[in-house]
């Protein structure tokens, strides 16, 4: 039964013009039961350079304003075209709308294409993880505090606001990407949860694999947070299992997807993040098709295109029969009493503390 305790999201690629299956996307994830709907905060991706790829965080706005009960987020928003000052706006803005449901994830980022859009030279991995740090410690003070001043290495802020503040206090919650010592070191600091897509040195991993390799992680975030003077309960763990050897096929059946969660909630997953369908979404094992079919579950993980860009998660079937499979399953895992209504430890530890002030809407 450990697996009936661990929250189930989604992730929907922001591939979708809003009038054309974009909303019904985000409606029919809280209808099938969903704790959470996270977006991916890229400027494009690879397989998508040529057709539509649309903003996260207006994508967010939009979901927020059709939807009432399940929590929206970012996996993951990094540094590399975002500044603080105009984030912290946006999220308290977005926070707002949806009345207290939004999770930030955030990350380093990496050296694709998102990282020279604004026509600079890729970082360094030292200087990504220096500008990481400073980058969240950054957010954290202004969507804390009604004004900020801080003047550092690469972000800045001069007299900031943030009135009036997050709907969720002391602030909208981070959950924070990371793997290496430093960025475990700033989950277990300024994080409410952390991410992981699992272990991306394995190559060829067979299932057994991935599971202890995120239990290692998972291991190696609970010595960060005692090292911070932290428990470690205080975290949620959210796997995004697009990158997984089994990522493709989770929602196949009830049995897969209870067996999967039940193995990683095992080595201390507290929510697992499943993909919803992208429409024509190239498939791995033929790149040059515009019509997806999933690839076989030995199937690998796919190569980057480029050193430290994100590939193209696997998805399920494209077909129309795929939100009436995707439904049934859901709805099938909530007749067996899983609690998919609650988000896990995310929600808890954010939303413990609201605004007392009424809302006027």
């Amino acid at each position: 039964m450990t697996a009936l305790r661990t929250a189930l999201s989604v992730c929907l690629l922001p591939v979708l013009p809003w009038h054309e299956g974009g909303r019904e996307a985000y409606l029919d994830a809280e209808q099938s039961g969903f704790a959470a709907a996270y977006t991916y905060d890229h400027l494009t991706w690879r397989m998508f350079r040529e057709r539509p790829w649309f903003a996260a965080l207006p994508t967010l706005t939009a979901a927020a304003a059709v939807t009432s009960r399940m929590r929206l987020g970012t996996l993951v928003t990094s540094p590399n075209f975002r500044h603080p000052v105009t984030l912290a706006k946006e999220l308290m803005t977005l926070d707002d709308v949806s009345d207290g449901r939004v999770t930030l994830g955030v990350g380093a980022g990496g050296s694709g294409f998102d990282a020279t859009a604004l026509g600079q030279q890729a970082w360094t991995p030292r200087e990504r993880s220096a500008r990481f740090a400073e980058f969240v410690d950054l957010l954290d003070e202004l969507l804390r505090e009604p004004a900020t001043t801080r003047s550092g290495t690469y972000y800045s802020a001069d007299e900031a606001r943030s009135v009036p503040g997050c709907v969720q206090q002391p602030r909208i919650p981070f959950a924070i990407a990371a793997t290496g010592p430093k960025g475990l070191r700033l989950a277990a600091r300024l994080g409410q949860a952390w991410v992981t897509t699992g272990d991306p040195t394995l190559g060829d991993a067979t299932p057994a694999d991935s599971v202890a390799a995120i239990g290692a992680q998972v291991q190696r975030l609970e010595q960060a947070c005692a090292d911070a003077g932290r428990a470690p309960a205080e975290l949620g763990r959210i796997l995004l299992t697009g990158f997984t050897p089994e990522g493709a096929h989770l929602l196949d059946s009830v049995d897969r997807l209870v067996d999967f969660v039940g193995r990683h909630a095992e080595v201390g997953i507290t929510e697992v993040v499943v993909h919803g369908p992208a429409p024509d979404s190239p498939s791995r094992s033929t790149p040059s098709s515009s019509r997806a079919s999933p690839p076989p579950p030995s199937s690998s993980s796919p190569p980057r295109s480029r050193p430290g860009e994100p590939c193209r998660p696997p998805q399920p079937h494209r077909d129309c029969r795929c939100r009436t499979r995707i439904r049934r399953v859901v709805s099938d895992i909530c007749s067996l009493a899983v609690s998919l209504r609650a988000a896990g430890p995310v929600t808890q530890a954010a939303t413990a503390v609201r605004r007392p002030t009424p809302r006027h809407r």
